[in-house]
């Protein structure tokens, strides 16, 4: 009974990878290790100790990846106020945004890898956190914003890139009936080390500098990750095959791709600049700099929750209703409590909330991904990911010099009330109305659309 199990488990797998193994061949093999008492068993999926150790690894790798990025608020406040950065400016904003965006961009490239090259995921695992802590020790000696762009921004999201997209494929072979909920515990790990990270790293700035701060945090990437790749693994065996993997793209073709793609790619235009701004916001509205630590902190803390709520709804209902509470609840949110607030109290009010609804709005990617494959079951999971994390990716590289442009307008200043009229009035109107847009899948799909 264990070997057909098992044999039922690996000829999803060849499927999935688009080969087209001898099944029969392959059964007559299983059969004959069986009599042979040479029979194996794959990991439980769903359930079982070596499947959430799994998670938790996971879960950890996605904190020490994309907790860094997340944080980078307080760094754009410390190299706005600090020289060599503070006398030329310029650009620093795109030293978040191209950490995070490059991430995202990179995703179907590299997933398109692993499908042909499966072998190479380990390795990419590897060369990942190479790079990630190489990236950390060589911006500690940049002298302009330009070196931080293409060490702490470029070079970072390339090894973040390769050490964490492994994990969004073994994830797929280890979750299977609650994958909503494991990629949205996975995903609230960029939340709990947004939370604790901005304190660590404003504490470390505001004792040391930013040099000794970058090389203390590759250091501890290092000594934190090593452990955790014994986890990361895959729960499936390599497809005992030779013939080339073919990548179905079909998805490309559909409408209903499209539209779910169209509301992430507005939706990420905005999410992350209150990440990036409201540490230098509450600066400018007379708060100290611990005080704006706190209000990104919660933000993240917000994305904690957000994303495990958000993932456990779309195993239970319609992707797009959910993707409409996250993008109406993330837009009132930024037009009511930061486009009315100065406050410390209300903008801590604003950073929960919208950190718990925009920030579950990632987790709706399984969703998608299943209502894409209810068209097409030949759909490769892996690559509709990418490509929405891709989608993802545009938004982020874009907002930052889009948000520096909308900043030096300087619209209402003066003229309207609250936050409206602090400078950053279009700012907040831009990332209200891009939260919006988000929810446009379910409107679509009570027309007929998807």
């Amino acid at each position: 009974m264990e070997s057909e199990i098992v044999l039922n488990d690996l000829s999803r797998q060849y499927a999935y990878e688009g080969s087209n193994t001898d099944y029969d061949g392959f059964r007559r093999r299983i059969r004959s290790q069986s009599n042979n008492r040479r029979e194996f068993t794959l990991p439980q999926a769903d359930r079982g100790k070596d499947a959430w150790l799994f998670l938790a690894g996971c879960f950890m790798v996605e904190a020490l990846v994309w907790g860094f990025p997340f944080s980078f608020g307080v760094f754009q406040e410390y190299y706005t106020t600090h020289e060599p950065f503070a006398s030329k400016p310029a650009g620093i904003a795109v030293i978040g945004t191209s950490s995070t965006g490059i991430m995202y961009l990179g995703s179907p490239i590299l997933f398109a890898a692993f499908k042909r090259w499966p072998h190479i995921r380990r390795i990419c695992v590897l060369a990942g956190l190479a790079i990630t802590v190489m990236s950390m020790i060589a911006a500690s000696f940049a002298t302009e914003v330009s070196h931080l762009i293409l060490t702490q921004g470029v070079l970072y999201a390339c090894g973040g890139l390769l050490l964490y997209s492994p994990t969004i494929i073994f994830l797929d072979e280890w979750f299977v009936q609650r994958k909503g909920l494991a990629f949205g515990i996975m995903w609230a790990g960029t939340g709990v080390s947004g939370v604790v990270l901005p304190f660590i790293m404003s504490g470390l700035l505001g004792r040391f500098d930013f040099r000794i701060t970058l090389r203390a945090y590759g250091i501890a990437l290092a000594v934190l990750s090593s452990p955790l790749l014994f986890f990361i693994r895959p729960r499936l065996p390599l497809a005992q095959t030779s013939l080339q993997r073919r990548i179905n793209m079909s998805f490309l073709w559909m409408s209903t791709f499209w539209i779910f793609q169209t509301c992430n790619i507005f939706q990420g235009l905005g999410y992350f600049i209150p990440g990036i701004y409201l540490p230098t916001y509450a600066r400018s509205q007379g708060m100290s700099g611990a005080e704006g630590t706190v209000i990104l902190a919660l933000v993240n803390l917000g994305v904690v929750f957000g994303s495990i709520w958000a993932g456990a709804l779309t195993d239970r209902m319609h992707v797009s209703s959910v993707m409409l509470i996250c993008s109406l609840g993330a837009a009132l949110a930024v037009f009511l409590f930061w486009g009315l607030s100065v406050s410390l109290p209300m903008l801590c009010l604003f950073g929960l909330l919208y950190g718990l609804t925009a920030g579950g709005f990632s987790a709706n990617y399984t969703g998608i991904i299943q209502s894409v494959r209810n068209r097409d079951t030949a759909v490769d999971s892996g690559m509709v990911f990418g490509f929405l994390a891709a989608g993802r990716g545009i938004g982020a590289v874009a907002s930052g010099p889009l948000s520096e442009a909308l900043l030096r307008m300087h619209i209402w200043r003066g003229e309207a009330k609250l936050g409206y009229g602090t400078g950053y009035g279009l700012l907040i109107i831009f990332t209200g109305i891009t939260a919006t847009m988000g929810s446009a899948s379910w409107f679509a799909r009570r027309i007929g659309w998807t």
